[in-house]
Order: structure tokens, then C-alpha cells, then sequence
């Protein structure tokens, strides 16, 4: 038996940059169709069949790092504007992301590094396991883009990052070698998350799922979930949402480098999804249509362009 993506790297390849992103799972594949040519009457009664590669489709789900999250949010979100620098800082700029109705994302490449492993491997050491011979396979997906994504926030877990991805051309073998260096960088928590409703802080919510859908048009949603306290519940339409993630540490000058910050403008509640059948705290799911705009501002070094 020949399990995949244990030693998984995915690297997403623009006009501007390669850059590795946390494997945290992937189902990328090729998107294939059957040509059925049914059996002639007064044939041997044979159906026959023709194999057509209709390109790629699938998703990957990474958490999102300190290095990896402009460039993510980027293809995610669309088009980003001039970046402005940000005064009394040595080197940083803001970049302004925006999801618009009817906006295509960037294209971008995708190089699958996997490698596969028998049962012996997987029961190896990591030193055994580095003098073994795993067979690897490098393919390279071409001109895809986002269909769609999720931003995931959930208590006590790094925040993660799901993008749809769909591709017209074939996969084909990626006949370099070329290193890449492995994306090691500080990941978003979050427990360094805030939520502002209204221009008023909620500390109740437990967790966050932004979904959007670009086909036919952009349709975005938000579930919030929370913890349900006496006066503490949410209007039903809300003006604005602002969600703050930020690496709290002295060492991002400014607290700007290490922070992105989405804000959500008219949500109109759809579905209240609580189930009080529980014995302990309940965590309650609300579920909103995001009606105006969504816009993300993200801060990076000036050596890091976003195409």
C-alpha cells in the first residue's frame, strides 16, 4: 500500500514570486471526463470509451503564516490597489484587498511536490526515513485560479485558509529540480483574533467561517459563532464587522507587519442554527449574507511584492 501526502509541498508560482505554503491538506486532481460511444446494433455489441483531461480541480487548506497570508489573502480576496507606505516605519506598506461582485482573481501555477511512502517507510524513524529512498512525484497545475474560499477562525487552532482551485489545462510532470525553501514562518492564532460589531467588541464569539463563491457572479456568507451570555446577543442586520488577527510580539515593528484585519460591510442575518440540547455552554451558530462589500487590508515588508 502507497500512501499519499505525507511529505506533501505545495508551491504556488506568480508573475512575481514562488512561495511554499503550509501543507495542511489537499485534494487536488485532475478533473476528468468519459466519451461513451455506445454499441452498434449489428456490431459485437462493444461499448467503447475515450478518456478527456477537462484540467484541474480540487482545493488546499493551509493555516496562514506571517510570510504566507498577503499573498494568500491576494489570490483569495482579488485585485489589490498601489500599496501605501506606512509612515515611521522603516520599510513596511499596507496593501488594500478587495472582493467585488463579477471580479476574477489573479491566475497563478501550482507545483504538487508529493511523495509517496510504503508501510515500512511509515513505520521508520525520521533518521531511517532520511537514508530510505522515497519515490517522489513533482506535477505542475497551470493557470488556475480561485473559485471560491473559506477563511476558517476556530478557539484554541491556527486560522486557516481554504481555497477552491479550478484549472483548464492538463497536469503535467514539472521536470525541474529546483529547492524550494519550506514556509516556516510564524502562524496566525486565534486566540490573537478580535471581533468588532458595530464599533462595539464582542468577547463571546468562539469562531468564525467566511465562505465565498465566485461563480455566476460573488455570493459571501459569514457564520459566527458564539457563546450564548445575557446581553451579549447580535443585531440581526449589522453595519460592519471588523476581524482583527494580529502576532502579537514585539519584534513586528509597529504590531503592522504581523497583522491583517477584514472588515464585512451590511450583514443580514439568515439563520440562527443554536441547538440548546447540550449541557454545558452552547455555542450557537449564526448565519449571515454578506450584502456589501468585503475589504482587507494587509501589511508587508517592501522586498515583498504582491502581484
Amino acid at each position: 500500500m502507497l500512501v499519499n501526502g505525507c511529505d506533501c509541498s505545495i508551491v504556488i508560482k506568480t508573475a512575481h514570486r514562488e512561495i511554499d505554503v503550509p501543507y495542511s491538506d489537499e485534494t487536488l486532481r485532475e478533473a476528468v471526463s468519459f466519451l461513451k460511444e455506445e454499441a452498434s446494433i449489428e456490431g459485437d455489441g462493444v461499448c467503447h470509451g475515450l478518456r478527456k483531461n477537462n484540467g484541474v480541480k480540487g482545493c488546499i487548506v493551509t493555516p496562514l503564516t506571517i510570510g504566507t497570508a498577503p499573498l494568500l489573502l491576494y489570490l483569495a480576496m482579488g485585485s489589490a490597489g498601489m500599496p501605501i507606505f506606512v509612515s515611521e516605519t522603516k520599510n513596511i506598506y499596507k496593501y488594500q484587498l478587495n472582493l467585488l461582485p463579477l471580479e476574477d482573481t489573479e491566475h497563478f501555477d501550482l507545483i504538487q511536490d508529493r511523495k509517496t511512502m510504503s508501510n515500512e517507510q511509515l513505520i521508520m524513524s525520521n533518521e531511517q526515513l532520511a537514508m530510505s529512498n522515497v519515490r517522489g512525484e513533482r506535477k505542475i497545475f497551470e493557470y488556475c485560479r480561485v473559485l471560491g474560499f473559506e477563511l476558517r477562525v476556530l478557539r484554541g487552532e491556527a486560522v486557516k485558509l481554504k481555497l477552491d482551485i479550478i484549472g483548464e489545462y492538463p497536469t503535467r510532470a514539472y521536470p525541474y529540480s529546483d529547492t524550494f525553501e519550506r514556509e516556516a514562518g510564524e502562524r496566525f492564532s486565534s486566540d490573537c483574533v478580535t471581533y468588532t460589531i458595530n464599533g462595539k467588541e464582542y468577547k463571546n464569539i468562539y469562531g468564525i467561517t467566511l465562505l465565498s463563491k465566485k461563480r455566476g457572479g460573488t455570493k459571501t456568507e459569514i457564520w459566527i459563532k458564539r457563546a450564548l451570555q445575557k446581553g451579549s446577543d447580535f443585531p440581526v442586520n449589522i453595519e460592519d464587522l471588523v476581524i482583527t488577527a494580529q502576532l502579537l510580539r514585539d519584534k513586528y515593528e509597529y504590531r503592522h507587519f504581523g497583522m491583517f484585519r477584514i472588515t464585512l460591510k451590511r450583514l443580514v442575518q439568515i439563520s440562527d442554527e443554536t441547538e440548546v440540547n447540550a449541557v454545558g455552554a452552547v455555542i450557537s451558530p449564526l448565519r449571515f449574507y454578506v450584502s456589501g462589500g468585503v475589504t482587507t487590508e494587509v501589511f508587508t515588508s517592501g522586498e515583498e511584492v504582491i502581484p
